[in-house]
Formats: C-alpha cells, structure tokens, sequence
C-alpha cells in the first residue's frame, strides 16, 4: 500500500515539477536531467522498461524528501 501512496505522490510531484519547467519537455532542464541520470550517449541508455521504472523511483524519491521537509 505504502508504494502505491508512494508512486501516487511522486507522479504528482513529477507534473509539479513539468508545470515548474513549463512541460517544456525538450527543454534545457529536462535534457540534462535525462543526461545526468542516463549519460549523453543515447545508445548506451538502458532498455525503456529500465528508464522508466528509474523514473518512478526517482518520482518516489522526491515525494519521501518533500514529504519530510
């Protein structure tokens, strides 16, 4: 139950921070997000699948920080 809260509340977090950035997706800040956790070489970024669920627990991760400030 306690990671269905979890998830809930980081893919919120996530549009709160797209809103924050403008869902300017392509942008400078999103790139280098995608650069700082993945590299910038896209051919050797992990499988789709992987990327993803790296996304969701850094989701998690960010609702758990926000929720003990």
């Amino acid at each position: 139950m306690r990671w269905l809260v979890e998830t809930a509340g980081g893919l919120l977090e996530l549009v709160r921070l797209g809103g924050r950035s403008g869902f300017r997706l392509r942008g400078p800040y999103w790139r280098w997000r995608l650069e700082t956790a993945f590299g910038s070489d896209r051919s050797a970024w992990p499988p789709r699948r992987q990327r993803l669920a790296a996304m969701l627990e850094y989701a998690r991760w960010v609702y758990r920080m926000r929720r003990t400030l």
